[in-house]
């Protein structure tokens, strides 16, 4: 039988510890409150006090529950107050010395049947165990903010923890209503482990300019539907926490290069640009604490309008000398698409939706009426769905012509090519369009992974080609990622960026390196998961557990690298570790066994899970 827990301390009342405090308080537990003085004592009770009367005032929470909830808590200063309870659950500030020194006085003063508990996120379990005399009953409780919402509680072991206290633990998450990840002490463990590596990496695009804080964020959030994008995330968290854990993770867990901290990080932590506790991160806020943002320096522009009526568009991102420079567009009525996959037939629905005239050239008249049919039949599930009528369907498929021959956009004024992802083809492509196509015309490439700069010069009108990279399915994917080479003009940017507008896109611009934003960021995250697996750190369906409790990601990732397909997944990292030569980006070997093996995930039937016995 596991034990029943009736009393437990929490030490530290920040955020953290006096959300802790509500969870234990909630489920009927009584609590002793702790804190290093009285100052800080009345802050934790305030912290509690505000988040419990929001819960009444949005009918999360009855009055009566509220008050018997407040009535399970005693406050008080000094360790002393914890000499009964059964549990303690430390929640101060990481910094292992601190930790430590705490342990002692909990293994002096609590009871010798206490279950002592760390709430650390990034530090050693162990290393604050063996400061006491009771290693064995020492154990992680790493509650996620905001512990009452958040539904994951990772339980972190130590080589000496007992299994009896483990249990005890499990069973108390079970009660509190949480779900429990039970893992060995490792640097990060499993959600900050594969979190906080792509929050830096995210950090070190931002620092060396490669996109605006605005697109990364975007990039993120439309394009793989994450609650928050990573720099505004890192506001939340802070960026003191963060690089704290980002420290700890490198000296801890072997030095990998991608979790040393971005020097801008440090330098941001230095000046007290710490995020919204301190009202300025990587964003400015309303005041200290706020989460509404206000406009500060980096705010892009407002969109103006030129004598003509175009907007004009400031191009932002990306690595050209067009930075910061306002630029016209091209006005563009007429558009081409190349190609007859699923990609080029949603980009085709999306165009001609939008009120563009459309050409769509494919190999052949059997080619184009597939991508007839298909087009159709994604516009007729739009009718019976109540998103479109039958007269905006019907006008859609009107201004979409069809055709065999590239010669039939000579007077169209961007070119979308969305053919198969091969370089060799694509250049031919292009240097035929750049025959064909009258001057000025925007030459687009839809390219996921290829360099867009050798697309680009195929052509003898490099500075007119630039990436778009619509995300699957077009129609509905609200994201493109607008690739600029080194030799992409401002104009040709704008010109992009007022298309997807138009198409009531959100167009973010960044430089031509492999995997752009979305995939630069997404990959590695998965192949570390992938590495964390294979390491036999915990299983798929803890790890996909972890981030989706844990980090409110929609899918975790080998939910989500079934259904993108192992084979893909593996491409995209060759290519992002053949360019970029970091070693941490080195395909994780169970992947490749796994394609090699023909496990491709949902499309072959099993990947990370059998797909067949569901």
């Amino acid at each position: 039988m596991a034990r029943d827990f009736t009393s437990v301390g929490v030490v530290g009342l920040g955020t953290m510890g006096a959300g802790i405090v509500e969870v234990f308080a909630r489920n009927g537990i009584d609590v002793v409150a702790v804190e290093v003085s009285e100052g800080a004592m009345e802050r934790g009770r305030a912290i509690l006090t505000g988040s419990t009367d929001r819960a009444v005032a949005k009918g999360k929470l009855a009055e009566a529950d509220r008050d018997a909830l407040l009535s399970r808590v005693r406050f008080a200063v000094g360790l002393d107050a914890l000499h009964s309870v059964d549990l303690v659950v430390e929640a101060v500030p990481e910094h292992l010395d601190l930790k430590q020194r705490i342990f002692v006085e909990l293994d002096r003063v609590c009871k010798p049947g206490a279950i002592l508990a760390t709430n650390t996120s990034s530090l050693s379990v162990t290393e604050i165990s063996v400061a006491t005399s009771r290693p064995n009953q020492v154990i992680g409780i790493h509650f996620f903010n905001p512990a009452p919402v958040m539904k994951l509680v990772e339980v972190v072991r130590t080589v000496v923890t007992s299994a009896d206290v483990v249990t005890d633990v499990e069973a108390l998450c079970k009660r509190l209503g949480k779900v429990d990840v039970t893992i060995n002490d490792r640097a990060g463990f499993i959600a900050n482990a594969l979190l906080f590596g792509y929050l830096n990496h995210a950090v070190g695009m931002f620092e060396s300019h490669y996109a605006t804080r605005e697109d990364i964020d975007a990039a993120m959030k439309l394009g793989c539907g994450l609650p928050m994008g990573p720099l505004a995330l890192m506001d939340l968290i802070g960026l003191d926490t963060a690089y704290e854990i980002l420290d700890t993770m490198y000296r801890r867990g072997g030095r990998d290069r991608r979790h040393a901290p971005v020097p801008m990080l440090k330098q941001m932590v230095t000046a007290g640009l710490l995020g919204r506790k301190s009202g300025r991160g990587f964003y400015t806020y309303e005041r200290p604490g706020s989460p509404v943002v206000v406009p500060d320096e980096r705010t892009p522009p407002v969109t103006e309008a030129t004598p003509d009526g175009t907007p004009a568009v400031h191009a932002e991102g990306g690595t050209g000398s067009a930075r910061g420079q306002l630029a016209n567009p091209a006005v563009v009525t007429k558009i081409g698409v190349v190609g007859s996959g699923t990609m080029a037939t949603g980009i085709i629905e999306v165009f001609a939706r939008a009120g563009y005239e459309v050409v769509s050239v494919t190999r052949g008249a059997e080619k184009s009426a597939k991508v007839l049919d298909a087009v159709r039949t994604s516009l007729n599930k739009g009718v019976v769905r109540g998103r479109l009528d039958e007269a905006d369907r019907d006008a859609a498929l009107g201004r979409i012509s069809w055709s065999a021959a590239l010669e039939q956009l000579a007077d169209v004024d961007l070119v979308v090519e969305a053919v198969v992802e091969e370089l060799s083809v694509k250049k031919a492509l292009f240097a035929s369009l750049d025959e064909i196509c009258k001057p000025g015309v925007v030459l687009a490439t839809t390219t996921s992974s290829l360099p867009v700069i050798d697309v680009a010069m195929a052509t003898q009108r490099p500075a007119e080609v630039v990436g778009l990279h619509f995300f699957n399915p077009a129609p509905l994917m609200p994201l493109v990622e607008i690739v600029e080479t080194i030799r992409t003009s401002a104009e040709t940017t704008a010109t992009a960026r007022a298309v997807c507008a138009a198409l009531g896109k959100r167009g973010v611009v960044c430089g031509d390196r492999s995997g752009f934003i979305v995939n630069a960021l997404l990959f590695p995250y998965l192949n570390d998961a992938v590495r964390m697996l294979e390491a036999s750190y915990s299983t798929a369906d803890g790890i996909d557990h972890a981030m989706k409790l844990g980090c409110g990601y929609p899918m975790g990732p080998f939910e989500l690298l079934d259904v993108v397909g192992l084979d893909v997944a593996l491409a995209i990292q060759r290519e992002l570790y053949l360019e970029l030569r970091e070693p941490g980006f080195a395909p994780a070997p169970l992947l490749e066994h796994l394609v090699t093996a023909g496990y491709l995930g949902r499309k072959s039937g099993r990947g990370f899970r059998d797909h067949t016995r569901r």
